[in-house]
């Protein structure tokens, strides 16, 4: 039995950095992943965002297959209804065609975005409402060629990559299982449905020509370190910046590690923090093992798709390291 272990990648951005020095630094890890063996490397679509240099996922994932010869890369997500599913299709059938076997194509529903920026990418109010009709014409795209409707997505026609849907509610799962695709659950964003949005899915599950059987994956925040309080340090700045987010009028960047380690915690805080930190994978390789094995056995899902926000690409790619060590305790536990 293994547990396969995948990246999610928001490209943060960090103070004194850049979103130039962001997106190099995640083209160099991805071969760092993929010697760690872990399968998928995905990036998350954001816009008119400081913090996250991810607004062209499609770019982006090019160029980190371009990067590595054998990871899966693709999108966690691309949010359809900021984009026409025809240039979806098209972009991601090119990158299928260009990487055959090795793309992955998440699709998701949120804006990514604030309203105003949302109008600015001709977002349709229409588009969130008919999701599933969205990903029903994409899906069109990438079957054979249909000479009858005058539109050809090409390359998608023959070169299709995995089609996944995101979510982080049951009513997603619901809709994946119904479609018959793969489901990425966000328990990051929503770790109080996770079981729940995982079951909605598998009793939906409708088989189709993509998938035969429930196929689930689950994205989580994960700091590993040697000691609790060392990862809990070491995801300081991801955590004040998420204080920052509730209550500075202008949140920019990330803090640097040395801001986070200087700050003085209030009681409020501290709670707020503790609320983000207990659902997710945070802590020693033990802690993290216990909390993983707990984390599969609630929802049975497949796959972990791991979230680190760190300003260290060495403390990242430790936690990665050490993410894979407790992935191994768990997997070798006696049922």
């Amino acid at each position: 039995m293994t547990l396969p272990l995948s990246v999610l990648d928001v490209v943060p951005v960090f103070e004194g950095g850049s979103a130039t020095q962001a997106l190099s630094d995640t083209v160099a890890f991805a071969p760092k992943a993929e010697e760690l063996g872990y399968l998928r490397y995905w990036v998350a679509e954001h816009h008119n965002t400081t913090s996250l240099a991810t607004s062209a996922p499609a770019v982006l994932a090019g160029r980190l297959a371009a990067a590595t010869t054998t990871l899966r890369v693709g999108s966690g997500g691309v949010l359809l209804p900021n984009h026409a599913p025809l240039v979806v299709a098209e972009q991601f059938g090119t990158l299928e065609a260009l990487y055959p076997g090795r793309v992955d194509l998440g699709l998701g529903r949120a804006p990514g975005t604030d309203p105003r920026t949302a109008r600015a990418l001709r977002r349709s109010p229409e588009g969130a409402a008919d999701f599933a009709g969205e990903i029903g014409e994409l899906r069109g795209y990438f079957a054979p060629a249909d000479r009858s409707t005058g539109i050809v997505a090409v390359p998608a026609a023959d070169a299709r990559p995995d089609l996944w849907v995101l979510g982080s509610s049951p009513g997603s799962g619901a809709l994946a299982g119904s479609l018959g695709l793969p489901y990425a659950y966000a328990h990051q964003i929503n770790p109080r449905d996770t079981a729940a949005a995982l079951a909605a899915y598998r009793n939906a599950f409708r088989p189709s020509a993509d998938l035969d059987r429930p196929r689930t994956l689950i994205a989580a925040l994960v700091t590993v370190a040697p000691t609790d309080d060392e990862a809990l340090t070491t995801a300081s700045s991801y955590l004040l910046g998420k204080v920052l987010m509730r209550t500075s009028p202008h949140f920019d960047v990330f803090p640097a590690a040395a801001r986070a380690a200087a700050h003085r915690w209030s009681p409020a805080e501290r709670e707020f923090v503790r609320g983000i930190v207990e659902p997710q994978l945070i802590g020693g390789v033990e802690t993290v093992a216990s909390k993983l094995e707990r984390l599969i056995g609630e929802t049975g899902a497949d796959e972990l798709m791991a979230l680190t926000v760190v300003p260290s690409q060495d403390d990242r790619l430790r936690s990665f390291r050490l993410l894979a060590e407790a992935a191994r305790i768990v997997v070798s536990a006696p049922l």
